[in-house]
């Protein structure tokens, strides 16, 4: 099994999510690429995020996005 293109879109958005603070949330602008915008509302669908167009993460999205985060670590390594 591969990642796809929506999953990998889905897992960029997460990881611009700040994993220090749930005091900080996300904006996701009308002008965004149509591909980082249909992953927020993918997001959203999923119940990862507040809002359609960003917001703050869920307790659900808090893991995943740890997981994001953490995934891109050993990655980059």
């Amino acid at each position: 099994m591969a990642f796809s293109k929506d999953i990998a879109d889905e897992l960029d958005v997460l990881a611009l999510f700040n994993e220090d603070t749930t005091q900080e949330g996300l904006k996701i602008h009308s002008t965004a690429q149509d591909h980082v915008i249909a992953a927020a509302q993918r997001l959203h669908d999923k119940g990862l995020i507040t809002q359609a167009d960003g917001g703050y993460l869920t307790d659900l999205g808090r893991k995943a996005s740890g997981h994001a985060h953490d995934l891109l670590s050993i990655l980059q390594a």
